[in-house]
């Protein structure tokens, strides 16, 4: 074997290490400090590059591939201002539990943290990413890349996962070192999805067989353990989600609630159970009303994370255990552990209570109500839903709207406003030819806009359905309740959708008819390629005033 041969540069090394651990497909901005590892990227002509516009764009893009594929998410960045980019679109992943790797680059190993103006260099690069990642990590010197890759790729993929970052100086990744033989098999080594305490769990079976009125509610953590809540739910057990655990099993399940939680009518029949089963869920407060929203005093958690216990409800008892594995667990022990005593009433109340929301709650969206039911209509089964923070996705969006599989839901889960764009082009490009339809509100559509010519370059197939009130609708509402009517700083003008197909050569379709949704948004997914469909909604008229003021409030702001 010659010299060259036995060698390779650290650049190099980096577009092998992700070609072999899987990563088909990756995400970011080319810039100074990245362009050893995008030149091997694009030598290898492995992988493919999707060139965002920006750093947050391309965060936001990887994040939704990873949650819709499967794959690992992989973002590249530059230094500097670059990486501060990506910051939102890394605590975003890391809300969402999204398993990401974050290479940037770093200035010359000889010029770190040493204040002296290199390009691109800023005080404590580290520390920044450290603090809106899972974890971060500096490569050191050339002989310690491949473990140190090999380290964030894994952690990025172990429960509770998460966005992690590495950054590799620009003389490391210019350095030659010998090929390491281990990379022609290299397999990333990821914990086996440990149950937890047999103990534990015997307490728990326990007390779910006891139980005459138990129910299930499952989150990000437990979203993929659709066969073990399949079984639960056979024995009797109905279950509900968070916003971010939907579709573990389909919601057309006639023992799924969906994440109808906070609907009143399962609000009411949440007061009838007696056992209250937590699995990989925050039970956060933005899906409580703030902790404020009663919940069973018998609870019992599972979490991966021991420090969930207690942080949000008190639990009876705490496991601390992965969820998927565990719930797989507690599934055996019940099925093999005698008849549930399982009121015969609990299925027919649940589903009443199931019907009743679908039926009840969308009533107070005036020309909006039957928008839930026209989109689905209009969308294949399998068709991936994402959508951004909006007057439409806040009501009815996490609610109303049915979804059969956990891979088929994408939200900013950190409820920040303008991702849903740049999570639409990364869920497409993940989708693997299912259809995808994005939902957004105008002022978050308009925020990020650059990164639509990315969907037109990447001859991306998704339907962009922005719901256009002209301003931010959300925030007005907000000030509607709290602060007097004064609707400050939230008209905004943006530009003519129509006019903007038009320059970037894309599919146009407009809805001003309450009852037109269905039919438009039909016409617009029998076209490949991206689309804008524009619901008119000073045409169809205003989204009623749906935000009421927390406990918390001030008098004069009610």
């Amino acid at each position: 074997m010659t010299a060259s041969a036995e060698e390779i540069l650290i650049g190099d090394l980096v577009a092998e290490f992700l070609q072999q651990i899987g990563v088909s497909t990756t995400f970011g901005v080319i810039s100074i400090h990245n362009i050893p590892m995008l030149d091997a990227i694009g030598r290898r002509n492995a992988i493919r590059f999707i060139m965002a516009r920006g750093e947050a764009g391309g965060g936001h893009m990887a994040d939704a591939y990873a949650r819709v594929s499967g794959e690992l998410g992989v973002l590249f960045t530059s230094t500097g201002p670059g990486a501060a980019n990506a910051a939102g679109a890394l605590v975003e992943a890391r809300f969402a539990g999204t398993p990401m790797l974050h290479l940037t680059g770093q200035t010359a190993t000889p010029n770190m943290d040493l204040g002296q103006g290199a390009v691109h260099d800023v005080p404590d690069q580290l520390g920044m990413l450290r603090s809106v990642s899972k974890s971060a990590y500096r490569v050191r010197s050339a002989s310690t890349a491949l473990g140190t890759l090999i380290k964030a790729a894994s952690e990025a993929m172990t429960p509770p996962m998460g966005p992690v970052s590495v950054e590799i100086p620009i003389d490391i990744q210019r350095t030659k070192i010998t090929r390491p033989a281990e990379l022609a098999t290299l397999q990333l080594q990821t914990p086996i999805p440990d149950a937890g305490s047999n103990a534990s769990l015997d307490e728990i079976a326990a007390q779910l067989k006891c139980a005459k009125r138990p129910l299930l509610w499952v989150g990000n953590g437990g979203k993929f353990a659709g066969a073990a809540v399949a079984q639960l739910v056979d024995l009797g057990i109905p279950v509900i989600t968070s916003w971010n655990g939907r579709g573990v099993i389909p919601e057309d399940h006639p023992m799924s609630l969906g994440s109808l939680a906070t609907t009143p009518d399962v609000g009411e029949f949440l007061k009838s159970v007696d056992l209250l089963l937590v699995a990989g869920c925050r039970l956060r407060g933005h899906e409580t009303a703030d902790m404020s929203m009663p919940l069973p005093e018998n609870l019992i958690q599972i979490d991966v994370d021991p420090a969930a216990n207690g942080r949000t409800y008190t639990s009876r008892i705490f496991h601390c255990g992965e969820a998927s594995a565990a719930l797989a667990a507690l599934a055996d022990r019940l099925a093999s552990g005698g008849d549930l005593s399982v009121d015969p009433s609990l299925s027919v109340d649940a589903a009443s209570a199931k019907t009743a929301a679908y039926e009840n709650y969308p009533k107070a969206f005036g020309d909006y109500a039957s928008f839930p039911l026209q989109m689905r209509a209009a969308m294949p089964r399998d068709a991936v839903w994402v959508r951004d923070i909006t007057l439409n996705n806040s009501t009815w969006g996490n609610r109303t709207f049915p979804l059969y599989n956990p891979r088929d839901n994408v939200y900013p889960i950190g409820a920040a406003i303008g991702p849903g764009m740049q999570l639409g082009i990364g869920a497409a490009l993940g989708a693997n030819g299912r259809k995808v339809v994005c939902m957004c509100g105008d002022g978050g559509f308009f925020l990020n806009l650059t990164e639509l010519w990315t969907a037109v370059q990447e001859k991306v197939d998704i339907v962009f359905v922005v719901m256009n009130d002209k301003g931010y609708g959300v925030i007005k509402h907000i000030q509607s309740t709290l602060y007097g009517g004064r609707h400050y700083f939230g008209d905004l003008l943006g530009p003519d959708l129509e006019k903007l197909c038009d320059v970037a050569g894309m599919h146009y379709v407009r809805v001003d008819r309450a009852d037109g949704l269905e039919e438009g948004l039909s016409n617009a997914l029998d076209v490949t390629g991206p689309c804008i469909l524009e619901v008119d909604m000073k045409a169809i008229g205003d989204f009623p005033q749906y935000f009421k003021a927390p406990p918390y409030a001030e008098e004069d702001g009610k």
